[in-house]
């Protein structure tokens, strides 16, 4: 308690470094797993405003380990936690997971940490910025058109919620234009702002994908009108994805006309049926062949010869 107190003291007067080794000191005299949480939630608290994020994930860990009963509450805050600590190593995946495994009894619980709005915009930007169509609908224990619990987040932030459901239903245009009324707040956001760029890269990059999956040719004007660009900076967004082997396609600059290089299903069957009558009737002489070798006893004579001598 009085290393506790300490803590308290210290980080109360902005003495983070005091604060975290007076927190950290308290684990020799924990006698219970709830003494154990309660001093790597402090822990947690101070490197967090710290940017420590490495003893985040260790003391996020520990606690962990330490869980006899999971309170729902206590998940909750380890979980975004550990979501903090992904989003600064850049694991936007494994972030978008944490953030959507965090228990709605989160609340306010934890807000001098994150507010229950920011789990929902970290997710899902995560979670658009690394999982595909399918993962979106249904990822094991991460879901998030599915998922009720982070449902419940996304009722805070509307623009989120429908920024997802656009980006899903393949609505790009009006996905972009609830991305352009978040990126001001974002900017400004005390752990996105260093990964908002990157991250809406990522996900316009995903668009511009899942825009050219389904289609054969792609009109470029078409599609520059539903991306909000003009037609030479989307061929050059084309030309990077094509490059980095993201899009299986060629353009066609004087029409502007992107052809998807999709596989000729019924071609590639021809060839493999072709190529498998060929080793059959390859198969089939060397067997006659060495069947009339064997029927003329041309290896016998040989033998005997070679013996002979």
């Amino acid at each position: 308690m009085g290393y506790n107190d300490f803590g308290d003291f210290y980080y109360a007067h902005g003495a983070l470094g005091d604060a975290f080794k007076n927190y950290v000191r308290t684990r020799d005299y924990c006698t219970t797993a709830r003494h154990i949480i309660h001093m790597c939630l402090n822990a947690i608290l101070v490197s967090i405003e710290m940017g420590l994020f490495t003893h985040v994930t260790s003391s996020v860990s520990k606690a962990e380990q330490s869980l006899e009963a999971v309170e729902p509450i206590v998940a909750a805050k380890l979980r975004c936690a550990a979501g903090f600590a992904h989003l600064e190593a850049k694991k936007y995946k494994l972030a978008a997971r944490m953030f959507l495994e965090t228990h709605p009894e989160l609340g306010n619980n934890y807000s001098e940490v994150i507010a229950a709005q920011d789990v929902a915009t970290y997710g899902g930007l995560c979670a658009l910025a690394s999982f595909d169509r399918a993962e979106l609908r249904q990822l094991q224990n991460a879901k998030v058109i599915d998922n009720i619990n982070f449902w419940n987040f996304l009722e805070l932030v509307p623009e989120v919620r429908e920024l997802i459901h656009d980006f899903y239903s393949s609505h790009y245009a009006s996905c972009l234009d609830y991305l352009g009324s978040l990126k001001a707040n974002l900017l400004l956001d005390i752990h996105l702002h260093d990964h908002v760029d990157t991250l809406y890269d990522q996900i316009r990059s995903k668009a511009l994908i899942q825009y050219t999956h389904p289609f054969v040719s792609v009109d470029m004007r078409m599609m520059a009108d539903a991306f909000k660009t003009n037609v030479a900076g989307l061929e050059k967004e084309l030309e990077s994805l094509i490059t980095e082997n993201q899009i299986q396609a060629r353009i066609d600059s004087h029409n502007k006309i992107l052809y998807a290089r999709h596989a000729d299903q019924r071609n590639a069957t021809f060839q493999r049926v072709l190529q498998t009558g060929n080793e059959f009737d390859r198969d089939v002489k060397a067997m006659l062949l060495r069947a009339n070798l064997i029927k003329n006893e041309f290896y016998s004579k040989q033998s005997k010869k070679l013996h002979n001598f």
